[in-house]
This record gives structure tokens, C-alpha cells and sequence, in this order.
């Protein structure tokens, strides 16, 4: 890498609920930020409330090719992505054949694969530095089958065990691999999934879960489970037969 190269936290998805907060944390600990978000209006909104040194980048990630030009844009302006929060994504609440086909694709391409390919882009630059961190949002979803949320569940497994998988890979370099596992947080999500039941009583506050999130990171810790509640079901799948665990979550109100 050339001295003129610098060092940046790339966070995803930044234009509102947890990723606006990671944005706020990361800049209150001295970090050149890229958020990337849809809308460059919020984006700009939030860079006028932060201030510091931020760079904007508007794109839609679960577009084909977007990962890759996301990078590319990265590069051109000189910057090397140091820390990675891929925080993008979304989830849809409902009877499973009654989510319209063309968004349960759209959730996929940006819950799975574009994380994944951006996990996979920004590695080799950080094995060249000889530091840096990845930092995937999946969800105390990920240990259970979730009835009338399926597909967002399914995603969310994925990013726990490829999140996993990819941290033991990482033993021994220094680079570090968390997936922060949140239960329900009190942000816009609810609103996009159509979530209206018991889990908004549930949410806890976006500051908390970040703080946790990154004080993971730096420690390294494969999984970050905030909170006991959350950590107590998250867990509860060891003791639990997966039946009786998809009826209780069949029975959640969520709509």
C-alpha cells in the first residue's frame, strides 16, 4: 500500500437506525468514514450532524455488479477500507407466498450476497496492510427457523455461519471477524418489514447494541449477542426441539 492510501470504515446501509449510530460511534472514536446508503439525502443529513472526515457514496447493493463498483469507487478516491460494518439489509413479515417474489430476491441480493462479495473484496488489501476488521449484522434470527419472516430468517443463518466459518479462517492473521446478533432494535426496520406486534415491545436502543457490536470487534469475539434476554434465546436452541421452537415463533405476533 502507498502512504497516500487511507485508511477507512466502510459502513453500509448508513442512512438511518443502526448503521446512522455506527456512524456516530466510529466518528466519536476518530475513524474516516464511507457510508453508503440509497439515500444520499440522509446521508448528507447525517454527515452535517456528525461532521469529520466523510466520504458519500449512494448506491443500491443488491443490484448486480454494485459490491464490485462500490470498491472501485473506494479505490479510485485513494481510500483502503481498514474496518468493514456491513449493516445493509432488510426483512419482509407475512405468509411466504404472499411476499411479492421480485423483494424476497431483493433481500437475498443484499442480505447474502452482497455481503458476502464485499467481505470477499475487501480481504486480500487487508492481509497487504497487515490489519483490519469485518463486522457482519446478523440477528438473534439466525438460530431458528422464523415463520411468517422466512426468508429474512434464512438470510440472517447465513450471516452467522458464514460470519463464523470466515472468523476461525482469520485465526492466526490480524485481521479481525465478528457478526453482532441483535435481537429486535427500536429502528426504522420495523416500518420496512411491515413488523407491528410483540417484537417492537421488544426492541432495545440502537446506541447500546453498536457499543456492543464494536467493543466485540476490537476484542475479536466470533458472535456479540447483546444483552442477557437475547443471549438466553439465542441459546435456547440447544435445549429446545427445533419443533416446539417454530411453533413458539409461529405464534409471535408480528403483523
Amino acid at each position: 500500500m502507498e502512504e497516500a492510501v487511507r485508511p477507512v470504515t466502510l459502513i453500509t446501509g448508513a442512512s438511518a437506525g443502526l448503521g446512522a449510530e455506527f456512524a456516530r460511534q466510529c466518528a466519536g472514536r476518530g475513524e474516516a468514514l464511507v457510508l453508503l446508503a440509497r439515500r444520499r439525502d440522509r446521508l448528507e443529513a447525517l454527515k452535517a450532524e456528525i461532521g469529520g472526515d466523510i466520504t458519500l457514496l449512494a448506491a443500491d447493493l443488491s443490484l448486480p455488479g454494485a459490491p464490485r463498483d462500490l470498491l472501485a469507487q473506494i479505490d479510485a478516491l485513494g481510500l483502503h477500507v481498514d474496518c468493514l460494518i456491513n449493516n445493509a439489509g432488510f426483512g419482509l413479515a407475512g405468509r411466504f407466498e404472499a411476499q411479492p417474489p421480485e423483494r424476497q430476491a431483493e433481500m437475498i441480493d443484499l442480505n447474502v450476497r452482497a455481503l458476502t462479495e464485499l467481505s470477499r473484496a475487501v480481504l486480500p488489501a487487508m492481509r497487504v496492510v497487515g490489519r483490519g476488521g469485518i463486522l457482519n449484522i446478523a440477528s438473534t434470527a439466525a438460530f431458528q427457523p422464523g415463520p411468517h419472516m422466512a426468508v429474512y430468517y434464512a438470510t440472517k443463518a447465513y450471516v452467522l455461519s458464514f460470519t463464523e466459518a470466515l472468523h476461525q479462517e482469520m485465526k492466526g492473521t490480524p485481521i479481525k471477524v465478528s457478526a453482532l446478533c441483535p435481537g429486535p432494535v427500536a429502528t426504522e426496520f420495523f416500518d420496512v418489514a411491515n413488523v407491528h406486534g410483540m417484537l417492537r415491545k421488544l426492541a432495545a436502543d440502537a446506541p447500546g447494541v453498536v457499543r456492543a457490536g464494536l467493543r466485540g470487534l476490537d476484542r475479536n469475539r466470533a458472535v456479540v449477542i447483546p444483552g442477557m434476554r437475547n443471549r438466553t434465546l439465542a441459546q435456547s436452541y440447544r435445549i429446545m426441539p427445533r419443533a416446539a421452537m417454530r411453533r413458539i415463533i409461529a405464534r409471535i405476533k408480528i403483523e
